[in-house]
């Protein structure tokens, strides 16, 4: 199976980087079908001539996806000048001799062409996300469970569940956010630790980050939201997440495991 690998140094955080990954609005112009606004890991993407590539993995480390006759990897690795973005595509290659002239002469150029456009795609989106205002999340663990809330309003997200957290303001630091938030709308004070996850795309200048975080007193309450609920890494998939929590679930089963 060919293969052909590029390399590019984003200027921001892997964190960053690896959230403009997750957006598919970076994938506008290369002819794929995607199924929403942010890759989550399952997904079934659709490209020129009916390629299928099933999304293989979504988190810090980068994205894969894999079909039939190719596989696309990104991997991201953090260095004192920024993150390095490494891009490896794999295809079949048809029998014969002319399988094997149109692979060297169109398919290879080819890849290369859209591996540029790509690499400078994401660049552009990573500086956007690198300015973008923040939401912030906590990811509460307590006894090997993560605390889920689960939405009242608006009618359009009543029922899905999300992780407590809300804007950070202009004054604030997004952990002092968290901090407040969580008293907000939990009534319990928590302890921030260590970002968890990408930046999760919400808006052109927005963005979801994660923290994980302890209980530093009390017992939460639902003040806000129809109900909170304590649950395993095994049925984080299973609840009905607002779409950019589940984005987060590989991350959080993570840290929970």
């Amino acid at each position: 199976m060919p293969e052909l690998r590029a390399s590019a140094l984003v200027d921001a955080p892997v964190a960053v980087v690896a959230g403009a990954l997750l957006d598919t609005s970076s994938l506008a112009g290369f002819g794929v079908k995607v199924p929403g606004p942010l890759l989550c890991l399952g997904d079934v993407l659709t490209g020129p001539f009916g390629v299928r590539l099933a999304v293989t993995r979504a988190d810090l480390s980068g994205v894969s996806a894999a079909g039939d006759l190719l596989e696309l990897h990104t991997d991201l690795v953090a260095t004192g000048a920024g993150t390095l973005v490494v891009d490896r595509v794999s295809w079949t290659t048809v029998g014969g001799v002319v399988g094997r002239f149109a692979d060297v002469t169109v398919g290879r150029g080819m890849a290369l062409r859209v591996l540029e456009k790509r690499s400078a795609s994401l660049a552009r989106r990573s500086a956007e996300l690198g300015a973008a205002r923040v939401v912030v999340g906590a990811a509460i663990v307590r006894g090997g469970r993560l605390l889920a809330q689960q939405r009242a309003f608006p009618e359009s997200h009543a029922g899905q569940w999300e992780l407590p957290g809300g804007r950070v303001e202009p004054e604030e630091k997004p952990e002092e956010a968290l901090v407040r938030e969580c008293v907000e709308e939990l009534g319990v004070p928590v302890v921030v630790g260590e970002q968890v996850g990408p930046d999760v795309p919400l808006k052109q200048d927005l963005v979801l980050r994660i923290y994980a975080a302890e209980l530093a007193g009390g017992e939460p309450e639902a003040l806000e939201h129809n109900a909170v609920r304590w649950v395993t890494a095994g049925q984080l998939p299973g609840l009905d997440w607002l779409p950019a929590d589940r984005v987060l679930v590989p991350a959080l089963q993570d840290l929970l495991n």
